[in-house]
């Protein structure tokens, strides 16, 4: 056995590690942005908060190049087309959808269907990239559901009861599933060849533009709401546009790149659970067994869909 064959696998554990790590960390992230758009409710329209929220992005990720010194790269007209397609998907047409979709239903179903995310990116990875999706996955991704419906329902039982007219709301909600689904799986040749931070930056500034579009001709812009923003609203937006926009969509891109759409997908499952803990943290609500059990469920799921590669380097090194 030499020193080059157990050297491999244990450096591609300790890179997997890292790449779970950051998965883990965007996760919490994306669930702090949940309260942080609670403090924020109320200040702006949802469409205006949304613009400003990747304006923010925009100027963060175009700042950081700025000061470690990184180009921006001169994408190939098809590469600019996929650029905006990703920007339209992911940034505009998610939020669009997302937020006209609270319209009709309740954020706790909302939840519930958003939870959808890794199973619909698991089989369109499987239908269009052929990624191949194991037993084992499949059970990780029903637990990651079973899971994160417990934590959602446990909150908000009325989350399983569609009100009336609650279908074009569970459509809208529908949009962001695929908007998302889209985003993660479009992006593939662009972060081989132009990297998570490059593909990252390029779909946030097309998005924003949109967003901003969107804004201007619906009559959304009120200089006084942004104005009269306190403290507490204007750290939630810079936090919603740095962290939760910036850093997350780079961090989760770079997953992507590394382990793949459904491994990385998985990961979503997290949102409602740190969601949850944050709001008893941060907003004194409550937790109950049900949720805890909901986030063993979750772990669970996760480490399903993530173990095969760990069997298979031990036996690499064996």
């Amino acid at each position: 056995m030499s020193e080059s064959s157990i050297s491999g696998p244990l450096a591609a554990d300790r890179g997997d590690l890292a790449v779970y790590c950051k998965l883990a960390a965007v996760t919490m992230i994306w669930g702090g942005t949940f309260v942080a758009g609670r403090y924020l409710a109320g200040g702006l329209s949802p469409l205006l908060a949304a613009s400003l929220r990747f304006l923010l992005a925009s100027l963060a990720l175009l700042g950081f190049m700025a000061v470690a010194r990184i180009a921006l790269a001169r994408p190939s007209l098809k590469q600019l087309g996929q650029l905006a397609l990703l920007g339209f998907f992911g940034i505009f047409f998610y939020n669009l959808c997302f937020f006209l979709g609270l319209q009709q239903v309740n954020a706790s179903r909302a939840s519930l269907i958003v939870a959808l995310n890794p199973a619909v990116i698991a089989l369109a990875s499987w239908a269009l990239f052929k990624e191949r999706l194991s037993r084992r996955k499949l059970l990780g991704i029903l637990l990651c559901l079973s899971g994160a419906a417990l934590v959602i329902c446990s909150r908000d039982p009325s989350a399983l009861a569609a009100g009336a007219g609650g279908w074009y709301g569970d459509l809208l909600i529908l949009g962001c599933v695929l908007g998302w689904g889209v985003y993660s799986l479009c992006s593939k040749g662009l972060n081989q060849h132009l990297g998570p931070l490059q593909t990252v930056t390029y779909s946030i500034l097309m998005g924003t533009l949109m967003l901003w579009v969107a804004t201007l001709a619906r009559g959304e812009f009120d200089l006084h709401a942004i104005v009269r923003l306190d403290l507490s609203q204007g750290l939630s937006l810079l936090y919603l546009g740095v962290l939760g926009s910036a850093l997350a969509y780079i961090w989760y891109y770079d997953g992507l790149r590394r382990i793949g759409a459904t491994r990385s997908g998985v990961f979503i499952a997290l949102n409602p659970l740190t969601a949850v803990l944050l709001g008893a943290l941060l907003l004194e609500e409550q937790l109950s067994l049900v949720m805890g059990l909901g986030g063993v469920l979750i772990l669970g799921g996760i480490y399903q869909c993530n173990k095969p590669l760990a069997g298979q380097a031990k036996k690499a090194i064996l």
